[in-house]
């Protein structure tokens, strides 16, 4: 526990040191091409959802024990800048996951800014396709796309 606070405050404090403006100046802004996939092909982004995947193949039964081993036709479906009365900035993205059992399923995930650990950063919620046991996310991962 100990071990995983210190991780947690590290991380923090070089997100800070990193500058969140400066990652900002990188994504997708509004008007530009969807071809583009901007903030939603942050490898970042991506080493979350791989993260977060693995911990739920393994922990939610009757799952297969799979792994992503690939990303392919990431995009921007819709952006929500922040404002005045919605001070969250929101991404709405979509594309596929090949897995180490040799198959791809559609993903949808959304980036949330500033929304992450001690609202430095972004959060990340993502849907795979199959995947979604509980109904998280609806049906069909309703919810993201």
């Amino acid at each position: 526990m100990k071990h995983l606070l210190s991780a947690l405050i590290v991380a923090a404090l070089v997100s800070l040191a990193a500058g969140t403006h400066a990652a900002r100046a990188a994504d997708f802004v509004h008007g530009v091409s969807a071809a583009d996939p901007g903030a939603c092909a942050d490898d970042r982004v991506l080493a979350r959802i791989s993260q977060r995947f693995r911990h739920q193949v393994r922990n939610v039964p009757h799952l297969p024990q799979v792994e992503i081993v690939g990303y392919a036709r990431l995009g921007q479906k819709r952006y929500l800048p922040s404002d005045s009365r919605h001070p969250i900035e929101r991404r709405y993205c979509h594309g596929s996951v090949d897995l180490s059992n040799g198959k791809r399923h559609s993903m949808w995930y959304l980036i949330e800014e500033p929304m992450g650990f001690a609202g430095v950063g972004s959060n990340v919620e993502f849907c795979i396709a199959g995947f979604d046991r509980w109904l998280v996310y609806g049906g069909r991962c309703r919810v993201l796309r």
